[in-house]
C-alpha cells in the first residue's frame, strides 16, 4: 500500500521533471499547501500526457475520465500515487470538482480540434486547460478569498496559455496543432503555409506580438487582484506570473526564433526576478 507521504513524493517527482517555473515558485509556499499544488499538478501532468504521449488517447482519456468519476465517489486506485494524494487533498480543502472536469474536456478539444479561427476560440480553450489550474488551486492557496480571485485566476491562466502558444510554435505543429488564430495571422498577411516554412518576418513579429499584448493584458488583470492573496501565496503566484511573462520577453531578446530554440527562463534569471519583487 502506498501511503500518503510516497503519494506527495511522486507528485513532487512529476513537478520536479515536467515544470521547473511551477516548481521553484510554489516551493515557497507552507508544506500542506505545497503539497496540495504537486498533486494538483500531477493530476493535470497525467491528462495533458494520455492525450499529447498516450498511444490511443482516445480510450486513455475514457477510462481517465471514468476513473475521475469513481475518484469522485471515493473509490480510487489504492496503487495509484496520484489518486491518493488528491484524495487527500479533497479532504483537506473544498475543492473545485468543475474545474478539474473543464480540464479534462480542454484537454479532450485536442483530439479533435487542430486549428483556431480566432482569438476568442483560443481564449475558450484556455479557459479550459489553464484557467482551469488556478481555479484548482484557489481553494488551497486563497480558501476564504477565492470568489474575489475567480475572475484573476482565469485571466492569469488565459495569459499562461497564450505565453504557452507563443512559445511552442514549432513543438505545437509538429503535432500536426496551429493554436496562433488563423484570422490574426490573415490580418497581418501571414499564412498557414508561411509558418511551416518556418519564415520569421516582419508579418510573423506582428502577428506574434498581436497575440502576446492580448496575453499582458491577462496578466495585468491577474496583477489587480494579487493583494487578495494570502500573505502566505501572494510570493509563490506572482513568482508563477513573472517567470512565465518573461517567457514572452526572452522571445523578444531572442528575435522570435520560435521555430529553432524554446525560450525559457533560466535559473539565473529567475533568482534576479525574485530579488526585484523581494525588495519591493
Amino acid at each position: 500500500m502506498v501511503t500518503v507521504q510516497e503519494s506527495y513524493s511522486y507528485c513532487e517527482e512529476v513537478i520536479k521533471i515536467h515544470s521547473k517555473t511551477f516548481y521553484k515558485a510554489f516551493s515557497f509556499l507552507p508544506e500542506e499547501k505545497r503539497r496540495a499544488v504537486w498533486a494538483v499538478y500531477s493530476f493535470c501532468r497525467t491528462v495533458d500526457d494520455i492525450v499529447d504521449e498516450g498511444e490511443r488517447p482516445l480510450e486513455e482519456l475514457a477510462i481517465f475520465k471514468v476513473q475521475f468519476q469513481q475518484f469522485l465517489k471515493g473509490e480510487i486506485p489504492a496503487s495509484k500515487p496520484m489518486w491518493i494524494a488528491l484524495q487527500h487533498v479533497f479532504q483537506q480543502f473544498e475543492m473545485d470538482e468543475q474545474a478539474f472536469l473543464d480540464m479534462i474536456k480542454g484537454q479532450e478539444m485536442d483530439l479533435y480540434k487542430t486549428h483556431y479561427e480566432t482569438i476568442e476560440e483560443l481564449e475558450y480553450y484556455s479557459y479550459h486547460v489553464a484557467s482551469t489550474v488556478g481555479l484548482m488551486l484557489l481553494p488551497i492557496l486563497a480558501p476564504e478569498h477565492k470568489d474575489v480571485l475567480r475572475e484573476g485566476a482565469i485571466s492569469l491562466g488565459i495569459g499562461m496559455q497564450f505565453t504557452n502558444v507563443l512559445r511552442d510554435v514549432r513543438e505545437d505543429l509538429d503535432r500536426g496543432r496551429l493554436y496562433l488564430p488563423l484570422s490574426v495571422m490573415d490580418e497581418h498577411g501571414y499564412t498557414e503555409d508561411d509558418l511551416k516554412k518556418e519564415v520569421v518576418d516582419n508579418r510573423f513579429i506582428a502577428a506574434w506580438e498581436s497575440i502576446a499584448l492580448r496575453a499582458e493584458v491577462f496578466y495585468e488583470k491577474f496583477n489587480e487582484t494579487l493583494e487578495h492573496y494570502p500573505i502566505d501565496a501572494r510570493m509563490p503566484v506572482q513568482l508563477a506570473a513573472i517567470y512565465y511573462r518573461e517567457i514572452l520577453n526572452k522571445v523578444r531578446k531572442q528575435n522570435y526564433k520560435v521555430f529553432s530554440s524554446r525560450a525559457f527562463v533560466s535559473s539565473e534569471e529567475k533568482g534576479d526576478l525574485l530579488k526585484k519583487i523581494a525588495v519591493k
